[in-house]
């Protein structure tokens, strides 16, 4: 084999590796070698070589029978890292502690990675009902308060060529019409904050603001609270925090 091809099988090896570890990120739990091998589309016996090789490594686990395969504790590690190394998140931290301690109600913040939000931070409401979001997690943006907010700092025709023209429906009042979500990210840049209503989580309704420290933007804060608690004043107060928290973060993330 020339150093030509062996140059190119170790890059494809490389890529095989990456996708296989995003497979696993994006479907938690356990999963049989056949199930791995009908989504990736790799030959059995590549795959099964490359699973051993990041099994022994810690960064794909096995179950007892040895026989199904999971993310390992390594991805943990290292995502955890890339969040505790972040200049923007750290930044945000005595702000985020404010938003939160100002509204009582969880607050998030969340980066815009291709069509989908990831959550960097987050403060749990002082309520005892508390939605469920860890750091980490992926969520299509077009269904957020978080992604309305950062798709909204694009224009209209980088919005169409980021988004197919049908967009999946998380709950019923998911908005799955690309240009309807158009039509609603005009008036997010009107009004300088996006809503999700219900469109993630039932129940919920979730306000967000990007923070225009980059052009477009890349990360937003936002604060989620029940429908059932939700009245006009709090909605008001929530809206003015966010405003409030947009602002100091704009200064304290200027230098990024």
């Amino acid at each position: 084999m020339s150093a030509g091809e062996t140059g190119a099988s170790q890059v494809k090896s490389a890529v095989r590796t990456v996708e296989l570890l995003e497979f696993f990120a994006g479907r938690p739990g356990m999963h049989s070698l056949a199930d791995v091998q009908e989504a990736v589309g790799y030959p059995k016996s590549s795959l099964y070589m490359l699973l051993r090789t990041l099994v022994d490594l810690g960064w794909v686990e096995t179950d007892s029978t040895g026989t199904r395969y999971g993310i390992g504790v390594r991805a943990l590690l290292v995502g955890t890292s890339y969040i505790d190394g972040d200049e923007a998140v750290a930044a945000a931290r005595p702000t985020l502690d404010r938003l939160s301690d100002d509204t009582t109600e969880t607050i998030h913040m969340a980066r815009l990675d291709g069509t989908n939000v990831v959550y960097l931070a987050t403060r749990q409401s002082q309520h005892y009902l508390r939605p469920f979001t860890r750091v980490g997690r992926r969520l299509p943006a077009h269904s957020t308060s978080l992604g309305k907010a950062l798709l909204a700092t694009y224009d209209d025709e980088q919005v169409r060529k980021m988004l197919p023209g049908t967009l999946s429906a998380l709950t019923e009042n998911t908005l799955t019409d690309r240009e309807a979500l158009i039509e609603e990210l005009a008036l997010v840049r009107e009004q300088g904050y996006a809503v999700d209503r219900e469109e993630n989580t039932l129940g919920l309704r979730c306000f967000g603001v990007a923070i225009p420290y980059r052009t477009p933007a890349r990360d937003a804060i936002s604060c989620s609270v029940p429908v059932a608690r939700l009245t006009p004043a709090h909605e008001q107060m929530i809206k003015d925090a966010l405003f409030d928290a947009r602002d100091r973060l704009t200064l304290a993330t200027r230098r990024l």
